[in-house]
């Protein structure tokens, strides 16, 4: 399976509990080097805990379950 698949997979592991605040997530490209860019949608996009939610739900799951992510960015 290949990266982009697995941060995919991963991501719908996540989105539930986005969605349960209003928000969500949308894998925007993953490379080679292990960099994800994401796009945080609804309630997520302005809210002023996004930061936190990027880096220590998203990125920290996702590093915790793919080793080869090594960054989680929103674009």
């Amino acid at each position: 399976m290949e990266l982009k698949e697995k941060v995919s997979k991963e991501l719908e592991k996540i989105r539930p509990t986005l969605k349960g605040d209003g928000g969500d997530v949308k894998l925007i490209d993953v490379s080679e080097d292990g960099e994800v860019k994401v796009e945080l949608q609804g309630s997520c996009r302005g809210c002023p805990f996004s930061q936190m939610t990027l880096k220590y739900s998203i990125e920290k799951q996702l590093k915790d379950k793919i080793p080869e992510v090594k960054k989680v960015t929103a674009v």
